[in-house]
């Protein structure tokens, strides 16, 4: 079963393997954080423990089920002339779901109308743990069925599973903190939550979308956000101090 550890290309597929899991699951961290952001804050750090050790379980499971995961790309009936398969229906019911769940957040986060945290308690605790179970098992389909097309090893991919969620728990609580503290990159993760999801659903309708345009969006996007809040924060530093002055003369009737 480990015979490859002696074998310099299986290091080379081991080490790509883990870089793609990592970069597959960015789109997971996201969405971890911005639904543990709704919870108390003694609950975010065991939730987003819990939703990453979710995630990998979930990996590691459906590597092990490699014979069923295969059967889910045998067509299941036809539709309009296209064959549907067990991999198209959760790819598509996992891409509406996070349209659906990502336009909400996005609606929320506008009206003014999100829940506060310290009133979700332990049913939103609950809550918050099965949307997370469920987006898990979308994009860990979705992952373990591009381990199965690079590498031949059951163990490389478990190895390159485990590491990648290792890489995400130390990742997933400074990405979280950041989109807490900058709405505007909240708003701007949830729209790349409904990008994925839109992909999600194109890819159930046998639509291949490859992953690097949608990388390179949310990187060039993302990259474009970075420099507004730098130029804010210069601006922000730079504001003179006699407006605020020269405000509360007025205010005083002065």
């Amino acid at each position: 079963m480990f015979e490859w550890v002696v074998n310099p290309e299986a290091w080379v597929a081991l080490g790509t393997l883990a870089a793609l899991e990592i970069v597959l699951g960015i789109d997971n961290i996201i969405f971890i954080s911005i639904l543990v952001g709704r919870l108390p804050a003694r609950q975010r750090e065991f939730a987003r423990f819990i939703g990453l050790t979710l995630a990998m379980v979930t990996r590691l499971a459906l590597l092990f089920s490699i014979v069923w995961i295969m059967g889910l790309v045998e067509p299941l009936f036809s539709l309009f002339g296209m064959e549907i398969s067990g991999r198209d229906i959760i790819l598509v019911g996992g891409g509406l779901f996070l349209i659906g769940k990502a336009t909400h957040e996005i609606h929320n986060s506008l009206e003014g109308t999100e829940t506060d945290a310290a009133a979700l308690g332990s049913a939103g605790f609950g809550i918050v743990l099965l949307q997370i179970a469920l987006l898990d098992i979308v994009f860990s389909l979705d992952s373990v069925i591009t381990a199965v097309g690079l590498v031949d090893e059951i163990s490389i991919m478990a190895i390159a599973i485990v590491l990648a969620v290792a890489v995400m728990l130390v990742a997933a609580k400074p990405i979280g903190d950041f989109v807490d503290r900058h709405p505007t990159v909240k708003i701007l993760a949830l729209a790349f939550l409904i990008m994925v999801g839109l992909t999600l659903v194109v890819e159930g309708f046998d639509v291949h979308v490859p992953k690097g345009y949608i990388y390179f969006a949310m990187a060039f996007s993302m990259m474009v956000e970075m420099l507004n809040l730098r130029l804010r924060s210069k601006k922000e530093r730079q504001a003179p101090p006699v407006r605020l002055h020269h405000r509360l003369r007025n205010d005083s009737g002065e």
